[in-house]
């Protein structure tokens, strides 16, 4: 592994982290009490994972950690990202963490293949009520991942 591969995945994870930031500021301010804020809010939903999945592509690729199926590729990147890799890398999701981005991956799903489904106000707020109520344990995670990438960095000096 070089030392370049890890601190552009640090950086990387610093960028997405800001990028983050953003998406759940946008999802907390945002009501889905009328048609458009609701394609906003699920539009947002959608990003936020992605941003995510972004991510773990890179973790993917710094570690070799490949997915080998495309037609679940997805779910199996997410999985992945939940295990850990002996002697490679630690897992980066804890298991609750995993659960609930595998329901947001789910909804994603949902927002890019359903093209006659109409959006649920109600789901949408549950959904939002449980990533803003729990984001903090994806957000430790992700500390705790940067700080795994911070140490392999200070071995190589």
């Amino acid at each position: 592994m070089k030392k370049a591969h890890l601190a552009v995945l640090s950086g990387y994870l610093t960028n997405q982290e800001g990028v983050i930031r953003r998406l759940l500021g946008e999802i907390s301010s945002t009501e889905p009490d009328n048609p458009e804020k609701i394609s906003h809010l699920a539009y947002q939903f959608h990003n936020l994972y992605g941003a995510l999945e972004d991510f773990f592509q890179e973790v993917a690729k710094t570690f070799e950690n490949r997915v080998e199926d495309p037609s679940r590729s997805h779910r199996e990147l997410l999985k992945r990202m939940a295990m850990e890799i002996p002697g490679i890398r630690p897992e980066v999701l804890s298991p609750a963490s995993h659960v609930l981005l595998n329901e947001l991956r789910g909804f994603r799903h949902v927002f890019r293949h359903a093209y006659d489904y109409e959006l649920s106000p109600d789901k949408l707020r549950a959904l939002k009520g449980k990533i803003l109520g729990e984001w903090d344990l994806v957000s430790q995670d992700l500390q705790i991942f940067q700080a795994f990438l911070q140490d392999k960095l200070k071995a190589f000096k």
